[in-house]
């Protein structure tokens, strides 16, 4: 925590003398233009304050900012040039109001980066309760499934048959609970907002197949059709979370896409990302869940199909908080097959050959 706070004092510190250094050498390319008679030092000044104030943390730097501003202004940009003077007439008046209109947009800057933090974590609590009622959902049903085939293999006189049944679908239900606990850990892993991700150079279609052969391994999967570039696509990426990532949108099409027949995944490049498209032939998402999709939820609506037992509401939130910690971004819209479709980007070197 120490450590945080140093380096957060050491960053403040860096922008406060960058920006009232560049303020300072734009002012002096200015007196060069004007022939000393610089016009534009006092609104350069005040903008550096309101620059500093945004980027800063607390009031501390932009005072200072402030006050050392009205002090670069009267000493190197006012007459007497390079002595500090305040007995001119109407001097005194003006660095005064340069100075309180330096510390009031100062104050109103900090005032919106609290309010916007704020915001910021009443939506994380909004977040969190949705992911807790997700939870819910997803670790009630299954446990009750094997709670009850446990009970009924030991309590009645069952055929193999019906043995071998119950067994293959605690299996299904323990398979489902490890992929939920998954889940669960990668968001706790990214919750704290500093992760390091474990980068490697990856061929995506080595990625895209080995999660393809671990989705058609669970009951219900949907066929999926691949659209690969003719050249290799290597992207710096964590491998098992990408991995976890394409299986999480697969059992959300087997979950709530009622309909659905096919998948669809298409990869291609654009300049220095690589995009990867995910669609099925389903029912779509409502237009009233496109906005909440990824927020914990209960998937595609705000009731489950009837068959679906699990949500895979906390897999999509889990889903765009892992393409975001490698600096990509995760959408969700209706497209072009009549059902939902998944896009995200992952960045990539422009050195690639294409």
């Amino acid at each position: 925590m120490k450590a945080k706070r140093s380096r957060a004092a050491a960053r403040n510190l860096l922008a406060l003398v960058g920006v009232l250094g560049a303020a300072a050498a734009l002012s002096m390319a200015l007196s060069g233009i004007y022939d000393d008679n610089n016009p534009f030092a006092m609104p350069v000044f005040i903008l550096a304050v309101a620059v500093i104030a945004r980027v800063t943390d607390g009031y501390l730097y932009g005072v200072a900012a402030s006050l050392v501003g009205t002090f670069c202004v009267n000493y190197m940009f006012t007459y007497p040039f390079w002595e500090f003077d305040v007995t001119l007439t109407g001097y005194p008046l003006t660095f005064a109001t340069m100075l309180v209109v330096s510390i009031f947009i100062c104050a109103l800057t900090t005032q919106v980066k609290r309010q916007e933090k704020l915001r910021y974590e009443a939506d994380r609590e909004k977040m969190r309760a949705n992911l807790l009622r997700a939870i819910a959902h997803d670790i009630r049903t299954p446990l009750a499934s094997i709670l009850g085939a446990s009970s009924a293999l030991k309590e009645q006189q069952l055929s193999a048959e019906d043995r071998d049944a119950l067994l293959n679908e605690m299996s299904r239900d323990a398979n489902w609970l490890v992929r939920v606990t998954e889940n669960l850990l990668s968001i706790t892993r990214f919750s704290g907002g500093d992760v390091a991700l474990r980068k490697t150079d990856e061929v995506v279609e080595e990625i895209v197949g080995s999660a393809i052969i671990k989705y058609h391994r669970t009951a219900g999967a949907v066929p999926v059709q691949v659209d690969m570039p003719e050249d290799i696509l290597i992207v710096p990426m964590d491998g098992t979370l990408i991995e976890q990532v394409l299986i999480n949108v697969f059992d959300n099409v087997s979950a709530h896409a009622a309909s659905a027949t096919r998948i669809w995944l298409s990869v291609h490049r654009e300049r220095d990302r690589a995009v990867v498209r995910i669609e099925d032939d389903g029912e779509g998402i409502p237009a009233a869940m496109l906005p909440k999709v990824f927020d914990g939820g209960a998937g595609r609506g705000e009731q489950p199909r009837p068959d679906a037992r699990r949500s895979m509401g906390i897999g999509l939130s889990v889903c765009r908080s892992i393409i975001q910690a490698h600096g990509g971004e995760m959408t969700a819209s209706n497209g072009a097959h009549g059902g939902a479709c998944f896009e995200f980007y992952l960045p990539c070197s422009e050195a690639q050959d294409v």
